[in-house]
């Protein structure tokens, strides 16, 4: 607990008064792009535990967790937190595909054949609500 970064951690996650969640997530994402990945988890962790749900950056967090955990080798970890993460946001294509990509790295292939197919069809979807772009005329 003499880490002075846990003091900062500690103390970001207990004010309520910042914007945690999200200097959490700069955090994490910082310490990925170091190679610090299994770190980086738990800053995501924490980013989940300081925000309230279902936020933009409670969202980005999951993400973050999801990747972290893979690139940690935590395969079966990644899995459970993509599968979470799905849960909290079932329309959207990117949850399912980084569900698919967890999936695949743990040998895991129908499944993660699935979960692509699903985030493809969602990705179809979304295409279909996009009103078209109007093309100048000449």
């Amino acid at each position: 607990m003499n880490d002075p970064r846990s003091l900062i951690l500690m103390t970001a996650v207990t004010e309520s008064n910042a914007p945690t969640t999200v200097l959490l997530n700069q955090r994490a994402l910082d310490l990925l792009a170091a190679g610090k990945p299994a770190e980086a988890a738990n800053v995501f962790r924490a980013a989940l535990a300081a925000g309230p749900e279902k936020t933009e950056a409670h969202i980005e967090a999951h993400h973050g967790l999801v990747r972290a955990l893979r690139d940690a080798g935590q395969l079966e970890q990644s899995i459970a937190a993509a599968l979470a993460l799905t849960a909290i946001t079932p329309a959207d294509p990117l949850a399912h595909t980084a569900l698919s990509i967890s999936l695949q790295r743990a040998g895991h292939v129908p499944q993660a054949e699935a979960a692509a197919a699903r985030a493809r069809i969602l990705e179809w979807k979304q295409q279909l609500l996009t009103p078209p772009v109007e093309e100048p005329g000449p």
